[in-house]
């Protein structure tokens, strides 16, 4: 057993009684019994249980289940009554461009997925049933129903469903692509489906009656709206985490394996994604029971709560802030890369920002690097020229010394990188990636002359690259503007506040605290994301007892809503007595 006491299942205790989670089809079909019994319909009218289903939800089970325990007299599907696939596809091919990792965003419906005539007959059938009970299910169910008796939103994590992609059980909506690349699956999922399937989850969650946590299909869960909606009201205000999850790659690592604990079975561990609110999940406690939802469900359900005002203004429903881990102890570099200016993401992809980032070091062996623009004198043309040769002839390598800086890399050492600056990690560091969240739009020069996992070339895009590489970020102007720009900010009695970041065209500003005693911090009406950089342990909490005291450990991030407002952090158990550090990041909202 390794010695780790990183939590990789934190959880929000919504309340203490067992009976508020109801576990297996068993409980929840007399739950759903009930709750019909109790239901009225207008005369004339049919009752309907509509179960609206985000994306990837086993609909064969749950029809199977709901149809065996409640005998509806009809069971409508609204998958049944989608266009084509053909037709579909073709909707959806603008969007998603032939590029295999990039599409634009798009404004695409649930509705327009729907055959008008299917549909129309459809409701007409429903119209036609007065009195008897019929179940409808699928993703637009509601679109078939409007306004049924009893809702249920039965709600899927997105890693959940990037799993069952790989293991080609699902398809995209309204496709029979089982079989298709999980890459290009996840590719339509990321700019169709979950597009699609979130503007309608944004209507219909906030009035469902029940959510049904379908994340494992052994184990169904089924809480009522009315809890749901208190367990977001309540994890609003206070620091919580969300679910983290791990990922092998072609140049991965072994530190994510040892300080979280991980299983032994892949080969290494490149990603580890410990606040990406778009695809973690977050878990809710009732109970024994943990009810998994996508953290985005917060995003939606109290924007202004969790963001603040101001950048809930900028963003909308979106987090903007990504905490994630890249591990190459032991592994190989990453991609050669450059991300797109502001201007290009928006041209090209729809995307109202961009992702400008960071590399924290948590760990470093002796010799890490980090690869941090352009050396002086550089000609780019000659730079483009040799990295497409590179791609059209593996045997002349791209001469990465020659064209990109290479600074050593160390334990907090911190690199700005700001959208089109050329970079990546060398081997033998742990980086905590701190960035703005379109986390898809990385464009890869190079890739070291290797192969992806699956044992394919990955995909290259030196056009998209060219596009954005700036030339002027040579190495002086890097070591001037991106390499440890530290300030001190503020100190007190066992604590000192420094400024590590990031430059002055990205939104992100970064604060590290080093500390032994209490740290007073205030959200200053922004929502914080903050790393335990160093430390076993510390504890956050509320100098008015706002919220309960909130435990972390070393690695662990942990976000902090803008309601929160005061808050301190200081060493706890095994820490006490030594220095600890945070690293917290939050959006500038004044120059």
């Amino acid at each position: 057993m390794r010695s780790s006491n990183y939590d990789k299942f934190p959880f929000v205790s919504i309340t203490t009684e067992a009976d508020a989670c109801q576990t297996g089809w068993v409980a929840i079909a007399g739950v759903l019994r009930a709750a019909l019994l109790a239901a009225t319909s207008a005369p004339g009218q049919p009752q309907v249980l509509a179960v609206e289903c985000y994306p990837g939800t086993d609909l064969a089970q749950l029809r199977q289940e709901l149809t065996q325990a409640l005998q509806p007299a009809q069971c409508v599907v609204a998958d049944d009554l989608y266009l084509p696939d053909a037709t579909i596809d073709a909707l959806v091919a603008g969007p998603l461009t032939d590029d295999p990792v990039f599409g634009r965003l798009n404004g695409l419906t649930i509705k327009d997925f729907f055959d008008p005539q299917l549909l129309q007959a459809a409701q007409a059938a429903l119209a036609g049933a007065a009195g008897q009970l019929v179940l409808v299910l699928g993703t637009g169910a509601t679109l078939v129903c409007p306004s049924p008796a009893v809702l249920v939103y039965a709600d899927l994590a997105r890693w959940e469903i990037q799993l069952r992609q790989r293991r080609g059980e699902i398809a995209n909506l309204g496709s029979a692509n089982f079989t298709e690349k999980a890459s290009l699956k996840y590719k339509r999922a990321f700019f169709v489906d979950w597009r699609a399937a979130d503007r309608l989850k944004k209507q219909a969650l906030p009035r469902a009656d029940f959510l049904l946590d379908t994340n494992d299909p052994a184990a169904p869960k089924l809480i009522s709206g009315a809890d749901l909606r208190a367990g977001l009201a309540a994890t609003v205000r206070r620091p919580f985490r969300v679910v983290p999850f791990f990922d092998p790659g072609v140049w991965g690592g072994q530190w994510l394996r040892e300080v979280c604990d991980l299983p032994d079975g892949p080969p290494n561990y490149a990603w580890g994604f410990d606040c990406v609110p778009e695809e973690n999940s977050l878990l809710l406690g009732f109970g024994d029971a943990r009810v998994e939802i996508p953290s985005i469900d917060l995003v939606f359900a109290h924007p202004r709560e969790l963001l603040g005002e101001a950048v809930h203004g900028r963003f909308g429903t979106e987090f903007p802030i990504r905490f994630d881990f890249l591990d190459t102890m032991g592994g190989g570099n990453l991609s050669l890369q450059v991300h797109p200016l502001t201007e290009y993401a928006f041209d090209k992809f729809g995307l109202a920002y961009t992702q400008d980032e960071s590399y924290y070091m948590l760990a470093a062996e002796p010799g890490a690097v980090v690869y941090l623009g352009l050396k002086e004198n550089v000609e780019l043309p000659a730079m483009l020229a040799d990295l497409q040769r590179a791609q059209d002839d593996p045997a002349a390598p791209f001469p990465a010394a020659e064209y990109i800086n290479e600074f050593p890399a160390r334990a907090h050492d911190h690199f700005l990188i700001p959208a089109g600056t050329v970079h990546c990690s060398g081997a033998n560091g742990m980086v905590l990636e701190i960035s703005a969240t379109p986390y898809i739009f990385t464009f890869k020069l190079w890739d070291w002359d290797r192969l992806g996992l699956d044992g394919q070339p990955r995909p290259i895009h030196l056009t998209h690259g060219a596009a954005n590489i700036q030339a002027d970020r040579t190495t002086t102007w890097v070591e001037q503007n991106l390499v440890n720009q530290l300030q001190d900010v503020a100190s007190g009695d066992g604590w000192r506040e420094e400024r590590t970041g990031l430059h002055e065209c990205e939104f992100i500003e970064t604060r590290r605290h080093w500390f032994t005693g209490p740290v007073p911090h205030h959200t200053n009406g922004g929502v914080q994301v903050l790393n335990l950089v160093q430390g076993t342990e510390a504890i956050v909490e509320s100098p008015s007892s706002a919220f309960e005291p909130f435990v972390v450990h070393y690695a662990e991030t942990f976000i902090v809503p803008a309601a929160v407002g005061a808050y301190t952090i200081r060493p706890h158990g095994a820490a006490v007595g030594t220095e600890c550090a945070t690293l917290k990041a939050y959006v500038r909202t004044q120059p």
